[in-house]
């Protein structure tokens, strides 16, 4: 699918598109880009209008300087969805993707029909996780950007996968040593700075989608489903790690097609 090109405060933004009707954006996670979405769209209906960018520092977006934090994020997503006049919007981010979701909901309320969080949580870095995200800026600094995309990629998929699906792991690394290494940075050191927004979740007034693998090692489920209600639907996808849009993308597809279906 080719991609298409919006200009944002600061810098160029790309993304695919697919579909007509209610706005649906898919954010990809860290290192990624909207390719990590290709065996998922074909899959999706084209009865929804679904937008699908490289965040800044990813893909084919430009990478401007400074902290890429989820704040930030979060604005480009409303610049990206003012620009295409994409009316109220739901919004679905992957890991990462996710963590800026968030930050969307809590202060572009206005813009929002519905969001989902995707292997991914409201919940900030333990003190551990933020040694790891400086660790892991050295790692890119000191040995490059791929030293770093190799030992990060297998983490990604359920242990399983990593002998059954190999080229679909190779193709996550080739995505990913596409980031630009000064935007893997900055947007390291934004997940790091990231404050709790379970607060956003608990109040939130919108319908919700909570997915999550069963086999995931970086977002373990309970950190995923921490809250339940008339508002959220969870969905659980037993043969999957932090990757099911490419390990089980049918039953996410399903997942997200049934939501998106629900916001009304």
């Amino acid at each position: 699918m080719d991609k298409q090109y919006v200009e944002l405060d600061g810098f160029r933004m790309a993304y695919q598109e697919k579909g007509q009707g209610q706005a649906v954006v898919l954010l990809h996670g860290f290192c990624g880009s909207s390719s990590y979405w290709d065996k998922l769209l074909p899959l999706l209906p084209e009865s929804s209008r679904f937008i699908v960018p490289d965040q800044r520092g990813h893909g084919d977006s430009g990478a401007p300087e400074g902290v890429y934090s989820m704040e930030t994020i979060a604005e480009d997503i409303a610049q990206l969805i003012q620009k295409l006049d994409l009316g109220k919007t739901i919004v679905l981010g992957h890991s990462y993707g996710g963590y800026s979701t968030l930050a969307f909901a809590e202060h572009y309320p206005e813009l929002l029909a519905g969001y989902g969080l995707i292997h991914s949580t409201a919940f900030p870095d333990s003190e551990e996780g933020k040694q790891g995200r400086l660790k892991s800026q050295e790692t890119i600094k000191d040995k490059g950007l791929p030293v770093f995309i190799d030992g990060l990629i297998p983490k990604l998929f359920a242990p399983a996968h990593l002998q059954s699906m190999p080229e679909v792991v190779q193709e996550a690394i080739r995505i990913g040593n596409g980031t630009s290494p000064e935007g893997a940075i900055s947007t390291l050191e934004g997940m790091r700075l990231r404050p709790d927004r379970n607060v956003v979740l608990e109040t939130a007034r919108v319908p919700v989608l909570l997915v999550a693998g069963k086999h995931d090692q970086i977002v373990p489920v309970e950190r995923t489903f921490t809250i339940s209600g008339e508002r959220f639907t969870q969905c659980l996808i037993e043969d999957a790690g932090h990757m099911s849009m490419v390990e089980a993308p049918q039953k996410l597809a399903d997942a997200i097609t049934s939501f998106v279906a629900s916001v009304k």
